[in-house]
């Protein structure tokens, strides 16, 4: 075994565990990809997607407590956009990964 190799400390490999969870549901990755195109309220998602408001709404919850998402109060609404060029980045290469 190579002795130069550094692993993430414990809580570091926890945390990335835990994110990968949320990558690991269908609906939250389709969420994700409406999100890609840009912001959206919850409708906009649930419209998009063929699903309910409510089921939106709780996938979002879950994607926003991971950091993935964040949430702008737009009025009554809130538009909801990725987090930042990052999780664009991880869905794009996965993407890439399962295309080749």
């Amino acid at each position: 075994m190579n002795a130069n190799i550094r692993l993430p400390k414990e809580d570091e490999m926890y945390d990335l565990a835990e994110l990968f969870k949320c990558f690991g549901d269908s609906t939250r990755i389709r969420i994700l990809c409406v999100l890609v195109g840009g912001e959206c309220c919850v409708g906009d998602i649930a419209e998009a997607l063929n699903m309910t408001q409510s089921a939106v709404s709780h996938q979002l919850k879950i994607l926003k407590q991971a950091k993935l998402i964040c949430g702008t109060r737009d009025g009554k609404q809130i538009m909801y956009s990725l987090a930042d060029e990052h999780v664009r980045s991880i869905i794009n290469i996965g993407l890439e990964h399962i295309e080749e």
